[in-house]
């Protein structure tokens, strides 16, 4: 998506990737599943980040996002890992005994523009995620929430 802004023209696009601390499994249900795209999603607005898909995982987070090249990447990830890692714990104080430390994501993060390839397969690839992981727990925790996305197609 080619963006106008005022002295600028672009066209940036990410893959972004962050797992929760020691990969403990803190999205366990469809309810805190769409209460942290939620939370994603609000302090992207606050912060003009575009998310063009994404999908929470019980212990990663899967996007595609863009934003303007005024913002450095780093302080895009610092902002959403940090902000939404806050509001999570004043939901869910219980969190942070389970991450022993008390931080909600690892330190660590992926990020890919999308120079080597296509958008399309970015999305195609986040999107497969979700299936991926319902092959591998059919009836597990994630099951309610495959049923909900079936009745919704």
């Amino acid at each position: 998506m080619i963006v106008h802004e005022r002295g600028c023209v672009y066209n940036f696009n990410f893959h972004l990737v962050f797992v929760t601390k020691y990969r403990k499994e803190v999205f366990d249900s469809p309810e805190k599943v769409e209460e942290m795209k939620g939370l994603l999603q609000k302090r992207a607005d606050m912060s003009d980040i575009q998310i063009q898909e994404m999908e929470v995982m019980p212990d990663h987070v899967h996007m595609l996002i863009s934003f303007s090249p005024k913002q450095r990447p780093v302080d895009v990830v610092k902002g959403l890992k940090g902000w939404t890692a806050r509001k999570w714990f004043e939901l869910h104080p219980e969190t942070k005994q389970m991450l022993w430390g008390g931080h909600l994501w690892s330190p660590s993060y992926f990020m890919s523009n999308l120079g080597d390839m296509s958008k399309e397969v970015v999305k195609n690839y986040i999107a497969s995620q979700y299936t991926a992981a319902m092959k591998k727990q059919q009836n597990g925790k994630y099951g309610e929430l495959e049923r909900k996305r079936r009745k919704r197609n």
